[in-house]
């Protein structure tokens, strides 16, 4: 592998943050996904079919990178009761290694693969379902701009899983997420709970040196790094919204230090703009429901700022808390005039807009993902809204001051209008019905056609978006 460039760096913290283990050994070996362009990023683009197996299925190690893979400890808030029996229970860091186009530090995580000292009786297995609907996620999320982890492969592994939330038995698979970092808030929880200062503060020095290297010379470090997590997550927050998007469990020991979205269990995209719609169905009082995603962001960060008290004070983290909602506030009109295609006007211009927009859309219940498309490039893009399956909304007086504004708005220089992806009618969508609709062909005769049509017009979508990450 001449161009993967390797890393160890997870290794330096010690053996006190994670627990050595082997992956368990699949029955067969079966490959549903993988993601070259990734792959290529990462120098991995030439591996054969039978090497990718061997590397993500049975977990041969990727040379220079780790020689056993680290199950990760920590803890967590699951829906706002505190755990501290979490841990990597189905999955592990395999391996990191550097993007080769922008020199970041990248972990290969896995899910499902295999019992760990924290799989609390489970059987550290993954569903075939929940990795095709992992893939349909992180696919998607990418295309409509969110800072998302990557399916990087798919392997189904011949096994069958008894599941409560699914007919059973059912077919099992691992799958390798490509991400930015698991480092989560949940990580500097379980060192507060042991009350281990130290660790903390090998924990800051350690992300700083790896994701925040900006901040390496600031005198108070751990209020920097909390001010520049902030400042991640509430992008974040924004990102789902502007996309749509219910994540489903922002539990803390899913919020990490990057601002990444990543780990996709009961996740869900908006038919319609709704702010009490939840993804779960075990969510029963909408704590983590479309409208009070932010709120919980919110919540998660309140808890890493404890977690770093003992090494700063409060005169100095809660400043650095308290820029979530202005950092909130510009980050949500930027998403959603990019998500439009229009350039930003001015902070007031832009945010009374979107508080215009959300209320058109509230009162019209007008499909989501269908406004985006038919309005890119704003008042470019008139007559082909005057030809979508909404247009009768548009026709009406509640839409005029929405198409009033948009006049004062310039497109961007990627509007690109005059792309295939443009002359559709209807926008490529993953709403639950459609996400059943792919699954069902496959789980009744192995058919995997609409999966892939699908996964080839969410990368048409993606060019059209002109979405570069």
């Amino acid at each position: 592998m001449p161009q993967f460039k390797p890393a160890t760096a997870h290794e330096t913290l010690g053996d006190a943050f994670f627990d050595r283990v082997a992956a368990a050994d699949f029955p067969k070996t079966i490959l549903r996904h993988r993601d070259q362009r990734w792959a290529a990023r990462m120098g991995l683009d030439g591996l054969s079919e039978a090497e990718w197996i061997d590397h993500f299925a049975r977990f041969v190690p990727l040379p220079g990178s780790f020689n056993q893979p680290l199950a990760l400890r920590y803890h967590g808030h699951q829906f706002r009761s505190y755990n501290a029996d979490l841990g990597d229970g189905r999955g592990f860091l395999f391996a990191q290694g550097y993007d080769l186009t922008d020199g970041r530090l990248l972990d290969f995580g896995t899910k499902g693969s295999g019992k760990t000292p924290w799989s609390r009786g489970g059987d550290g297995r993954l569903t075939l379902k929940g990795g095709v609907r992992e893939v349909l996620a992180t696919e998607m999320l990418e295309a409509l701009g969110v800072y998302t982890s990557k399916s990087f492969s798919l392997i189904e592994t011949g096994e069958e899983l008894y599941r409560g939330d699914e007919p059973s038995p059912t077919r099992s698979s691992v799958l390798v997420r490509l991400s930015h970092s698991h480092i989560r808030i949940g990580t500097f929880q379980r060192l507060a709970y042991l009350e281990d200062t130290a660790g903390i503060g090998q924990l800051v020095d350690y992300t700083i040196a790896n994701y925040y290297p900006q901040l390496s010379e600031a005198p108070d470090k751990p209020a920097a790094l909390l001010e520049a997590v902030v400042a991640a997550v509430a992008r974040l927050g924004a990102q789902w919204i502007a996309a749509g998007f219910v994540h489903g469990v922002l539990n803390t020991d899913n919020i990490n230090v990057t601002g990444e979205s990543f780990d996709y269990g009961p996740w869900r995209f908006l038919p319609s703009y709704d702010p009490d719609f939840t993804a779960a169905y075990f969510d029963e009082t909408g704590l983590y429901s479309f409208g009070r995603q932010p709120d919980t962001l919110a919540w998660n960060l309140t808890r890493l700022a404890e977690c770093l008290l003992p090494l700063s004070s409060i005169e100095a983290l809660e400043p650095a808390l308290n820029t979530i909602w202005p950092q909130f506030r510009a980050a949500l009109p930027a998403a959603m005039l990019a998500r439009l295609g229009l350039e930003p006007r001015d902070v007031d211009s832009d945010s009374a807009f979107v508080t215009a927009l959300f209320g058109f859309l509230s009162q019209s219940r007008a499909p989501y993902e269908q406004f985006f498309f038919d309005w890119r490039g704003g008042a470019l893009s008139a007559e082909r809204a005057a030809a979508s399956p909404s247009a009768e909304l548009y026709a009406s007086e509640a839409f005029r001051p929405i198409a009033d504004a948009m006049e004062a708005y310039a497109p961007t220089k990627t509007v690109n209008l005059d792309h295939p992806y443009f002359a559709r009618r209807k926008p490529r969508t993953m709403l639950i019905d459609e996400v059943e609709a792919i699954w069902a062909p496959i789980a009744e005769r192995d058919d995997w056609g609409m999966f892939a049509q699908a996964l080839a017009e969410i990368a048409e979508m993606r060019d059209g978006y002109g979405i570069i990450v």
